[in-house]
């Protein structure tokens, strides 16, 4: 059977009371699908398009309204996430639609490591918040611990901010890896020419998704690496000159 991209989508898990993926309670939409090899990555199962099932817009929404009513007294919404979820912007769009049509907060958690089509600057009309996960300030750095360039994530920075949709940034605090405080500074001076950042956020490193890849019978790259610790975050956050957490 033909499946029309617009109307069903490759689904891995759903969360429908979470609280860490943006404002209020929120219901969280895992996509499956992801094209990105990020060494720290805890949901190593995403990544593959043959995983997960599809379903479809019409029963996803149809989930969604039944936790509206919590949604809207704690103002929070719907976050899609993944794996990468704007590699599924078809349905997206069509979703998006449907849930502005109802009053309902939309967010996006991506890296942003995607051509800005059509397509993305249609959905992107539909999206209240984006929460944009860089990878890695540093071009060469980033190309080593995920696999690619970061500089479509950071063209994808500018475009939201000139186009002004909200962003939280997010960065994975990896000891070694993304923690050097040149880089930091350099993260905190692009962060300033972002017009719409409203917050940053700092995610420790931590090592609870390596049975994951255990499971799939892959090696764990990250195996000598130790979790980062509320000094490492306290650090950080005081090079990025974060004062406190998120309005």
């Amino acid at each position: 059977m033909e499946i029309d991209k617009k109307y069903y989508a490759k689904v891995h898990s759903i969360e429908s009371f979470g609280t860490v993926d943006g404002p209020g309670i929120r219901f969280v939409l895992f996509l499956q699908g992801c094209h990105l090899q990020c060494k720290y990555c805890h949901n190593r199962d995403t990544w593959d398009m043959k995983g997960g099932e599809y379903k479809s817009l019409d029963d996803i929404f149809e989930k969604i309204k039944r936790y509206k009513n919590y949604m809207l007294l704690s103002g929070g919404g719907v976050t899609v996430t993944g794996g990468e979820p704007l590699l599924q912007v078809k349905f997206l769009i069509e979703l998006f639609k449907k849930l502005k049509a109802e009053g309902i907060h939309t967010c996006i958690d991506t890296s942003g490591i995607v051509a800005i089509t059509d397509d993305i600057k249609e959905v992107l009309k539909y999206t209240d918040l984006v929460l944009l996960d860089i990878k890695h300030i540093d071009d060469e750095k980033c190309k080593k611990l995920v696999g690619v360039s970061n500089k479509r994530e950071l063209e994808f920075a500018q475009y939201l901010s000139e186009n002004n949709i909200k962003i939280w940034i997010r960065q994975v605090l990896v000891p070694g890896y993304t923690d050097d405080e040149q880089d930091l500074l350099k993260l905190k001076k692009f962060i300033k020419s972002l017009k719409t950042v409203e917050n940053i956020q700092i995610l420790p490193y931590h090592n609870m998704g390596k049975y994951k890849w255990e499971k799939l019978g892959l090696k764990y790259e990250l195996e000598n690496v130790r979790q980062a610790n509320q000094d490492d975050v306290e650090r950080a956050k005081k090079i990025l000159g974060i004062k406190e957490e998120s309005k």
